[in-house]
């Protein structure tokens, strides 16, 4: 009777903390909103909602904005899913359905060893290697390559300087293929294999296979692999700050430069003080949200899909 009592005390008490460190996540998570909203609250006051839409970043006159800031880590962020997404797709793929057997663990640890790289190396390379490089040779060629094509000139326009939005993106991109590609390996990992040979047996193509069998089954764990990625992307700081080219100016191309949240953080913040310390700490509260906005239309997507499950067209 005693041991049952203590077993049933024992069970209720690690139920009880693991509830609490459920619970946890959620009080940290407000914690860190609170103390946002508070540390921003005089840049809200002054600048209110036209703070979103501003382009003006001048801590002279005290006047700042966030438009150029969000503008450069949405698009970067975009760009760098635009090249990673594929890549990683056609990695994983190739893997777990054409590898040879005696390459898959050598090319598989190749590329978690990428994700080991800290930051700060991607952006050394970016800006000592890779800058360069594309400033004499790659630049210059796609300006004049798109330079009579209606909407791709603007695209493609300005001094080849090496750093800018598309660096920032391509560096980034480099920086979250290890990410996405991992879970996509391990989720098509995970498709029965009767499946797939069944697929095989009626005549299928090994496109047609991960197109029709493979993607509709592990769509949930990719489109998770993929926000992963794309959570990477918004808040990477070092390897952004340089190459992206830290101004505080509209783009006008892909090439030119401009700022992110995360980068203006890094740069600005230790020397801020008053209104510029608010209005980087609502620099911050808007990438949070951001990061949640995406975090929810993830979310969002996949309960469509599953709600489409076993439906026809």
């Amino acid at each position: 009777m005693i041991n049952k009592q203590r077993n049933l005390l024992v069970d209720a008490g690690f139920r009880q903390t693991t509830r609490l460190f459920a619970f946890f996540v959620f009080i940290l998570l407000a914690g860190i909103l609170v103390s946002l909203i508070y540390g921003s609250r005089d840049s809200i006051a002054q600048g209110g909602l036209a703070f979103l839409w501003t382009d003006d970043w001048d801590p002279v006159r005290q006047h700042f904005g966030a438009l150029v800031p969000i503008l450069g880590t949405v698009i970067s962020a975009f760009l760098a899913l635009l090249i990673a997404v594929p890549v990683s797709f056609g990695i994983a793929m190739f893997l777990t359905e054409l590898s040879p057997v005696w390459l898959r663990r050598p090319l598989g640890t190749a590329i978690e060893m990428l994700a080991a790289i800290p930051s700060i190396i991607y952006g050394m390379w970016g800006l000592f290697v890779f800058v360069p490089l594309f400033q004499t040779y790659v630049q210059p060629y796609v300006v004049d390559l798109f330079a009579d094509i209606p909407v791709l000139n603007h695209m493609f326009a300005g001094p080849p300087m090496g750093i800018g939005l598309f660096t920032a993106g391509l560096i980034l991109s480099i920086m979250v293929i290890p990410f996405i590609t991992a879970v996509m390996r391990d989720v098509f990992e995970q498709v029965p294999p009767m499946l797939k040979e069944s697929a095989y047996g009626l005549g299928s193509t090994t496109w047609e296979v991960v197109w029709t069998v493979m993607l509709p089954y592990t769509k949930h764990g990719v489109i998770g692999g993929i926000m992963l990625g794309l959570g990477r992307a918004l808040g990477e700081t070092m390897a952004v700050t340089f190459v992206i080219g830290n101004a505080f100016n509209r783009p006008t191309s892909i090439f030119s430069p401009s700022n992110s949240i995360a980068s203006a953080l890094a740069n600005e913040f230790n020397e801020a003080g008053g209104l510029q310390k608010s209005a980087l700490l609502e620099l911050g509260l808007i990438l949070f949200l951001i990061t949640t906005v995406v975090l929810a239309l993830s979310k969002f997507m996949l309960l469509q899909l599953s709600r489409k499950e076993g439906t026809t067209r």
